[in-house]
C-alpha cells in the first residue's frame, strides 16, 4: 500500500475532534494507540456504523452519528454505513417497551433504497463504502447462529436495562430479541472494525462486538457513542412518529421554522451536535446571552441558516429566512400557499386531518381545542365548526407554520 501517512493529523487533534459531543468511549487509550499506528502506517482504520432501515427517511438525529462518521473520513480513514437489511427483520429492542412487529425483506430495502440516497447529503460518496450485514448474517446458517448464540449467557443478556426492566414488569421478551446484540456484535467481526459508532442507548451493543472479537482473538473495536438528539419539543429523542422530528429532504422553509421552534435552551446541544462550530466560539455565546448582551433568538437564527445550508444551499437558506421574517416578525403569509378545492359545506376538522395540517381527526381536534386553528385570522375553538360555500375562498392557520386556503364550489 502506498505511503499516505501524511493524510493522517496528529492523534491528539483527531482526539480532540472525535471527543466533541460524544458520551462513551471505550476505550480512549486504545483508540489513541489506533489513530498513531494508523498515523505511521497509512494505513485507514475502519470505521463501522449501522443503521436499520426500518423507515424510509433520515431526520437530524440520524445526521449526528452521520457528521462523526464524515469527521472520522476527513481525518483520512474508511467509514462504512452498514445497512442493517438482516438486524432490521429482527428488530432493535433497544429501549423498547414492547416486541417491535418485523419488517418483509420486502419493506427493509425498499427504506434501504432512500437511505442510500440521503446518506450522501452527509457523507463523501467516493470515500464511503455501503454494505449490508445480510452477506455474511444470511451466510452463517441456522447452525452458525447457534454456535453465535453459545457467545452469550442469558444472565449476561439480561443486563441489559430494557431487558431487565421488562423482565421484572412481566413483560413478553421474544427469543428473536435476544439474538439482536449478538446479530450486530457479529458485524463487527466480519468487517473486522476498528472502531463503531452508535447511540448512547446502543451502548450494551456495541460492547458485545468488543466481547465477540475478543473470544476470536481479534483486537477489539473501540466504542465510540454520541447523545441521542432531542426532537422540537425540546422533551423526547427525535422521532417521526412523535412529530417532533426534521427530515434531511424538509423543504428550506420547514426546516428553517421548524428549527426555530426549538427551546432556547435546547439550541446549544443542537449546536455542538449539528454543527462544527468550536465550542470555545459556543461557550462564548452561551455567555453573551446569559448576560443579556446576545438576544438568543440571533444564535436560533445562525443555527437555523447553518441547518439549511448544509442541505439545500446557502441561497435556500437566506430565502428560508426571509420567508420566515415575513410571517412571523411582518406578520405577512407565504408566497406559496396550497390551495385546497372542496365541493359544498366542509366540518375544518375534516380538511385540516385529510389535508395533514394534523396528524389524525384526534390530533386535529386537540388543535381545534387548544385555539391552535384560525379561520381567515380569527381563532376557531368550535370542533364542530363549517366552512360554508357562502365565501368562496377560506385561509386556515393551523400552528404557526402551517397554512392553508380552501377554495369553496
Amino acid at each position: 500500500m502506498t505511503d499516505t501517512s501524511t493524510n493522517f493529523a496528529d492523534p491528539k487533534e483527531q482526539m480532540a475532534l472525535l471527543a466533541r459531543g460524544t458520551v462513551d468511549l471505550v476505550d480512549e487509550k486504545q483508540l489513541g494507540q489506533k489513530l498513531e499506528a494508523s498515523r505511521k502506517t497509512g494505513t485507514p482504520l475502519l470505521i463501522k456504523t449501522g443503521f436499520d432501515p426500518t423507515s424510509p427517511d433520515l431526520h437530524l438525529g440520524h445526521t449526528v452519528l452521520l457528521r462523526k462518521m464524515r469527521h472520522f473520513q476527513h481525518m483520512g480513514h474508511t467509514v462504512v454505513f452498514l445497512m442493517g437489511d438482516f438486524t432490521a427483520m429482527i428488530g432493535d429492542p433497544t429501549g423498547k417497551k414492547t416486541t417491535r412487529p418485523q419488517l418483509t425483506r420486502e419493506e427493509v430495502l425498499e427504506n434501504a433504497k432512500t437511505y442510500q440516497e440521503q446518506v450522501f447529503k452527509i457523507l463523501d460518496e467516493e470515500t464511503t463504502v455501503i454494505d449490508f450485514n445480510s452477506r455474511w448474517l444470511s451466510a452463517l446458517g441456522s447452525e452458525g447462529m447457534i454456535r453465535l448464540a453459545g457467545s452469550y449467557t442469558l444472565a449476561r443478556m439480561m443486563e441489559r436495562d430494557d431487558f431487565r426492566t421488562r423482565y421484572e414488569q412481566h413483560q413478553p421478551i421474544s427469543i428473536h430479541e435476544l439474538l439482536y446484540p449478538l446479530a450486530q456484535g457479529y458485524d463487527s467481526v466480519a468487517l473486522e472494525a476498528d472502531v463503531e459508532l452508535g447511540g448512547h442507548d446502543q451502548i450494551f451493543n456495541l460492547l458485545v462486538g468488543r466481547t465477540l472479537m475478543k473470544e476470536r482473538g481479534m483486537e477489539p473495536q473501540c466504542v465510540l457513542t454520541v447523545p441521542l438528539l432531542v426532537g422540537t419539543d425540546g422533551t423526547d429523542k427525535m422521532s417521526k412518529s412523535l412529530g417532533n422530528a426534521i427530515g434531511i429532504e424538509d423543504a428550506p422553509k420547514d426546516m428553517y421554522g421548524k428549527t426555530m421552534s426549538i427551546p432556547d435552551d435546547l439550541m446549544w446541544d443542537w449546536i455542538v451536535l449539528l454543527t462544527d462550530e468550536p465550542e470555545d466560539e459556543i461557550a462564548q455565546a452561551k455567555a453573551d446571552c446569559e448576560a443579556g448582551t446576545v438576544h438568543p433568538k440571533s444564535i436560533k437564527q445562525r443555527l437555523a441558516r447553518g441547518i439549511v445550508t448544509d442541505f439545500h444551499g446557502a441561497e435556500a437558506a437566506r430565502e428560508a429566512e426571509r420567508e420566515f421574517a415575513q410571517i412571523f416578525v411582518k406578520g405577512g403569509l407565504p408566497d406559496d400557499i396550497e390551495v385546497e378545492t372542496r365541493e359544498g359545506t366542509v366540518l375544518l376538522l375534516t380538511v385540516i386531518a385529510e389535508t395533514g395540517l394534523a396528524a389524525s381527526r384526534s390530533a386535529g381536534r386537540r388543535l381545534i381545542e387548544q385555539g391552535a386553528v384560525s379561520v381567515d385570522g380569527e381563532k376557531v375553538t368550535d370542533v364542530h365548526f363549517d366552512l360554508e360555500p357562502r365565501k368562496s375562498e377560506y385561509l386556515l392557520k393551523v400552528g404557526k407554520r402551517r397554512f392553508l386556503k380552501v377554495a369553496l364550489s
